[in-house]
């Protein structure tokens, strides 16, 4: 039998403790026994298919579609990434970017002015796409500077997660906003009101304290900058084109995407659909490789061969990263597939709370169930919609339950998100580390973005 002619016979008890257990086996593994993370979540994601009554036949199945399905949005982007990470660092790139950073803001004020960067790149570019653009900036400034890393990192990747969470056109928002009928333009209005102050306080504030009591040293898994190249160093406009390019190239495929939808352009245009396929993601990695790789590499003397083995180079450190991310998503998929999820769901839409708080709950009730921000933002809209649709909600109100449900999407992102895996592995973080850091920021991320949308929806 496969999944397809399969139902779940558990109920909601049986199977949030067969979830608590798997979360609770896996990090005995890692932290106590010091099981590859790899091995021990390929392990645990089978025991907990078989253990939630997955038939025999299909649980191969669910276990590469979850993996696979996480690799094909991780492994081009982070293999590309670190590639341009790589010619950044090792060409000089990045040492002239902190010095010219560090005379015009001051070395006090270096993770402030990164992560205000950040979310100004963080408007158009998903998540993933942005830290691994914004990685060797961080990386050089923190090896200037000296600290923790994490007095530079968090602000940068707490900086991509609000925009990436609360604001328009990334994809949570926009859908959140399309079951619930809110107007797109205020959700966008809304969430930049929650997302600013949040990011100050929970990732540049949470930064500062977090580096003072957790010394991590920079990873060196975007190499060293190469001596002789530092005696050449590129050109300060060179390097900032070619790390703007992959930003312009996506913001452009995010502004057609949206001129699209509201039927400014014609989205079935051969000129936009080429433009479209040049802007995503991928592509846009891909091209500005290319472009570094003559820019920072040839055109200033790099033979071939050297310049092959700078971008081979790349690859190795960043294995283990796409692994474990791609086994973080495996152990979501299980739990999706497995009706954690659904059967939650059920539960938490009886309970009769108030719409703005049922829609922040179920969101983060899913999210620590199966891992993926998207799975829960959607369920928890489409379960609230209903509720929404007979309540006569109004604009601002309708834009801060959008803003409430995507808050909840992101609280305690734990060892079932593939995010986890990705943010821990490029900051050379342990399991307890990332728990303490990334774990802390993103539920404080929820908590104070559900706290300002409760604020907006009361007063509106």
């Amino acid at each position: 039998m496969t999944t397809d002619d399969w139902t779940q016979t558990l109920t909601a008890g049986p199977l949030l403790g067969i979830a608590a257990g798997a979360v609770a086996l896996l990090l005995v593994l890692i932290i106590k026994v010091r099981l590859h993370a790899f091995v021990a979540l390929v392990l645990v994601s089978l025991l907990t298919a078989v253990a939630a009554g997955l038939p025999a036949g299909g649980v191969i199945d669910v276990l590469l579609d979850g993996f696979g399905s996480t690799l094909a949005a991780v492994a081009l982007l982070v293999g590309l990434g670190a590639m341009l990470g790589r010619l950044v660092e090792t060409s000089g790139g990045a040492t002239v970017l902190t010095d010219v950073l560090i005379a015009r803001f001051g070395e006090r004020r270096a993770p402030l002015a990164l992560g205000v960067a950040s979310l100004m790149f963080g408007f158009p570019i998903f998540f993933d796409a942005g830290l691994v653009v914004m990685l060797p900036i961080v990386f050089a400034v923190a090896r200037r500077l000296g600290g923790s890393l994490l007095l530079y990192g968090l602000p940068v990747a707490g900086a991509f997660s609000v925009m990436h969470i609360y604001v328009p056109p990334h994809p949570g928002p926009v859908a959140a906003a399309e079951f619930l009928g809110a107007n797109v333009g205020i959700v966008l209005l809304v969430g930049l009101l929650a997302a600013i102050p949040t990011w100050y306080v929970t990732a540049y504030l949470f930064g500062h304290f977090t580096g003072r009591r957790i010394e991590l040293p920079v990873p060196q898994i975007l190499g060293r900058a190469d001596e002789a190249q530092i005696a050449n160093p590129p050109r300060f406009a060179t390097v900032v084109t070619v790390l703007l390019l992959p930003l312009v190239l996506i913001f452009a495929n995010t502004g057609l995407e949206t001129a699209a939808s509201v039927g400014w352009v014609d989205a079935d245009s051969t000129g936009v659909a080429v433009a479209r396929l040049v802007g995503s993601t991928p592509v846009a990695l891909l091209i500005t490789v290319l472009v570094a790789a003559w820019a920072l590499g040839r055109r200033r003397g790099v033979g071939g061969t050297a310049l092959e083995k700078t971008l081979d180079s790349a690859l190795g450190p960043v294995a283990s990263v796409i692994l474990i991310t791609g086994a973080g998503g495996m152990f979501g998929g299980v739990l999706r597939a497995s009706g954690i999820g659904d059967a939650l769901a059920d539960v938490l839409g009886d309970l009769g709370l108030p719409v703005i708080v049922a829609g922040f709950l179920i969101a983060a009730v899913l999210r620590v169930a199966q891992g993926s921000a998207t799975v829960a933002l959607t369920t928890a809209a489409g379960l609230i919609a209903p509720a929404v649709a007979a309540g006569g909600y109004g604009a601002v109100e309708l834009a801060a339950v959008v803003v409430a449900v995507a808050a909840g999407s992101v609280v305690l992102s734990h060892v079932n998100d593939s995010g986890f895996w990705l943010v821990g592995r490029f900051f050379d973080m342990d399991v307890r580390t990332t728990l303490r850091t990334w774990t802390v920021m993103e539920t404080g991320i929820g908590v104070m973005g559900f706290a300002i949308a409760g604020i907006v929806f009361a007063v509106a």
